[in-house]
């Protein structure tokens, strides 16, 4: 397979190289466990049938998922076992499967989908490709997107993408079209829609205000948005000395306060300060990977 699943369009072929997300043609998966730290709508009281993916397309350098995103760790599994896994997380309970970082993988995931009893969902960094979204049409009905930048220098700083903003608007657009405004069980949970997510990163206070410029300019009540605070420092983020530090929360009421002339959060989310714990990333130890 050539690849240029990704706006990094790396166009190699993936039997006998890797492109920029270091993935090869074989699925790879680090954990697939029920979830109960996402957006209410989506864990409910059950958990979201997480499913996460070993490398990323957008390899950003303070990833809360360094070790599988960047360092690769994984299990190779066949489209027949990512079904079963599914299943598996259904049968446990899970309100969705939620497919966190699967873009690089999705000619082998597609397969998988359809016939589900629960919603799909897709978790990503905002850094896709229409035509790779539209592939996605009637499979996944609940999208969920980071937008993590506006602008283009940080982007370029942080995840070697200089051209985020504007794909990731034109990506969040698409989704938008594709699945609609939110659609709510009688319970509150998400049956399908789009939740936009930002994490306020720290010094960078002012990307954030970009973001919700952005994200004001597209039509209201078409999607959800939720804030974060929940910034450690993580991956390489030592290394950059504007990221090294905790997020303060000077920074983050600089953003909410923002948000109280906005119509982003009438029906989003926004996070406590108690959020920035290592203790909220969840262990990558194969859980529910491997059949027994």
């Amino acid at each position: 397979m050539t690849c240029n699943l990704c706006p990094r369009g790396c166009n190699v072929d993936r039997e006998v190289a890797t492109g920029f997300c270091g993935a090869g043609n074989t699925l790879k998966v680090a954990r697939a466990a029920l979830h109960h730290w996402e957006e209410p709508c989506l864990s409910g009281t059950r958990g979201s049938g997480t499913v996460f993916f070993s490398h990323c397309n957008l390899g950003c350098v303070y990833c809360q998922n360094y070790h599988i995103s960047h360092g690769g760790f994984g299990a190779e599994i066949s489209p027949d076992r990512l079904r079963e896994i599914y299943f598996e997380l259904i049968e446990k309970g899970a309100h969705n499967i939620n497919l966190v970082t699967p873009t690089h993988y999705l000619p082998q995931i597609l397969p998988t989908l359809g016939d589900l009893p629960v919603p799909v969902v897709m978790n990503c960094g905002g850094y896709e490709s229409v035509e790779t979204l539209r592939s996605l049409a009637g499979k996944v009905q609940i999208f969920l997107p980071d937008f993590k930048y506006a602008i283009g220098e940080v982007a370029e700083r942080y995840s070697f993408a200089p051209d985020y903003p504007e794909r990731a608007l034109e990506a969040i657009e698409t989704m938008i079209d594709m699945v609609g405004p939110p659609v709510f069980d009688g319970e509150g949970l998400l049956l399908s829609g789009v939740i936009v997510r930002h994490m306020v990163l720290p010094n960078e206070t002012k990307n954030s205000l970009r973001v919700i410029d952005a994200l004001e300019t597209l039509p209201k009540g078409k999607f959800l948005f939720s804030l974060m605070s929940q910034y450690t420092p993580c991956g390489k983020a030592a290394e950059y000395p504007r990221i090294a530090r905790p997020l303060r929360e000077s920074e983050y009421n600089r953003v909410l306060r923002r948000l109280e002339v906005s119509d982003l959060l009438t029906n989003g989310y926004s996070q406590a300060m108690e959020s920035a714990d290592q203790a909220f990333i969840p262990p990558f130890d194969l859980e529910g990977v491997l059949k027994k």
